[in-house]
């Protein structure tokens, strides 16, 4: 018994230890650890199971330990299946640094794992050498001829442990993917963009905002006085053009003051809104929970209208839908249809993507569902750098049974995207006429948002009234939203 556990040690442990130290020295020089790691496993572990198998021949000692190669591969998957189980899935659970604990003499390489937010690895690595191992084995078997006697109770025993485990992990992992897609790996300003927003960057001086055609009848030249700008991303190049044409030597008063045209997304803007961080907000009506949240701050908002804007649904275009009725988002979005041949296209599942809760986009849903409940929202892991994996809401993916919602100007001009097609509500196409006359249905304001108390007040007021005056709304337009005072 000594003998066959200082083999298991030795084999499965040491081996694989030495590896792994060995690969952690490497590891981070690279963008994708899963290519470097497991065939450096995958050789090490064959080449340790052809010589071992070769040293046990000669002692004659091949049959009595066979099964012991069997067992550390229905360890891993047992253990496997277990964390699948207590952490539903998700890499970036802490339980899977227990799970280290328990496996060792992978733990080195399962640190690289946890940090660059590569969960493959969890099972990957140990896999990768043990399945190498046994395959080394039994190649050395091949070349030797020599067969061995196998227990067959004591192989079928280990043999079905390893395939429950692996298909009960399995079946957790394939439930999650139902919900929970691996991320894109891209990220803009700060991460809190989806897209590039450089092209309309006030600093930028190959910018592409539009110009007025004649002087401002509006200017502010102390930096002291702008009013700090930010909001939601598809309203980030209506606000930049405004900051553009009414603040004085803008890049200037950047570098004296600090950044005055900003951008953190809808929600954090929000909040930096609430707390005086933010002059002006700029998006959509505020959720209930936003709205919440001024009244618990004690702040009163200021909603001025500046432009209008249709929330749209689009599709593939390789989907044959080319209309919905409002009852049948509602029925797609509370999960009651989840199927495009009900709606009359083809047999495929409706992946439905949202936005995540408290942004512009997800509280217009919000507002159309009314009282229907919103089904769970599909997820995406996404690797922190340096920090793990975190758990968020995924973003579109353009698959043919896809659908996602956004605001027209943002997925036709910031974000265009000629592969998506912009589906009619009620049989009303989403045109700068239905918008302006309001027969679209899901027509959407785009507001500047104030707190009343704000003591830069003298020069918000009147930037506010030039925003929704001639030339404010010429830029309005030029963007490409829809004037206010346009029918």
């Amino acid at each position: 018994m000594g003998g066959k556990l200082k083999f298991i040690l030795l084999y499965f442990g040491i081996v694989p230890l030495g590896v792994s130290f060995l690969e952690l020295a490497i590891l981070m020089e690279f963008d994708n650890i899963l290519l470097v790691s497991v065939p450096v496993l995958i050789i090490v572990g064959g080449l340790a199971g052809f010589l071992v198998s070769k040293k046990l021949m000669k002692q004659e000692k091949l049959t009595e330990n066979l099964i012991l190669f069997l067992i550390p591969l229905a360890y891993t998957a047992i253990l496997w299946a277990v964390f699948m189980l207590i952490s539903s899935g998700f890499y970036g659970a802490d339980a899977w640094l227990i799970y280290s604990i328990f496996h060792l003499p992978f733990a080195p390489i399962y640190f690289i794992a946890l940090l660059l937010g590569e969960g493959r690895l969890f099972l990957g690595a140990p896999l990768a050498y043990e399945l190498s191992f046994v395959l080394g084995l039994f190649l050395a078997l091949l070349k030797g001829r020599k067969f061995p006697a196998i227990n067959k109770k004591q192989l079928l025993s280990v043999v079905m442990v390893f395939v429950l485990a692996m298909g009960t992990g399995t079946v957790v992992h394939w439930h999650r993917s139902q919900t929970v897609l691996p991320s894109y790996g891209f990220e803009y300003g700060g991460g809190y963009s989806s897209t590039d927003l450089y092209p309309y960057d006030v600093n930028n001086p190959d910018n592409i905002l539009p110009k007025l055609k004649t002087a401002s009848t509006f200017t502010i030249k102390n930096p002291s006085e702008m009013p700090i700008l930010d909001g939601a991303e598809a309203a980030f190049p209506v606000y930049s053009a405004f900051a553009n044409a009414a603040y004085e030597n803008i890049e200037k008063a950047s570098q004296d003051s600090g950044e005055v045209v900003t951008f953190t997304n809808t929600i954090y803007a929000y909040e930096r809104l609430l707390t005086g961080d933010v002059d002006i907000y700029f998006g959509a009506e505020p959720s209930k929970e936003q709205q919440q949240m001024a009244d618990e701050a004690g702040k009163e908002l200021d909603m001025t209208p500046i432009g209008k804007e249709a929330f749209v649904f689009f599709v593939n275009p390789n989907n044959k839908i080319d209309s919905l009725a409002v009852a049948q988002i509602k029925d797609i979005y509370s999960g009651k249809i989840k199927n495009w041949s009900k709606l009359g296209g083809k047999n495929e599942k409706i992946i439905a993507f949202q936005r995540p809760e408290n942004s512009g986009s997800q509280t217009l849903l919000e507002k159309i569902m009314g009282d229907t409940p919103i089904m769970k929202s599909l997820k995406e892991d996404v690797p922190e750098g340096m920090g793990g994996i975190i758990e968020q809401v995924a973003d579109y993916r353009n698959y043919d049974n896809s659908i996602g919602f956004s605001f027209r100007f943002f997925a036709t001009g910031m974000k265009a995207n000629s592969d998506i097609k912009l589906l009619a509500i009620n049989g009303i196409e989403p045109s700068p006429e239905n918008i302006a006359s309001g027969n679209y249905p899901f027509t959407a304001t785009l507001y500047a948002i104030t707190i009343k108390d704000n003591k830069k007040m003298k020069t918000i007021q009147p930037f506010l009234e030039w925003m929704q005056g001639p030339q404010g709304q010429e830029l309005v337009e030029e963007v490409g939203y829809i004037k206010i005072g346009k029918e």
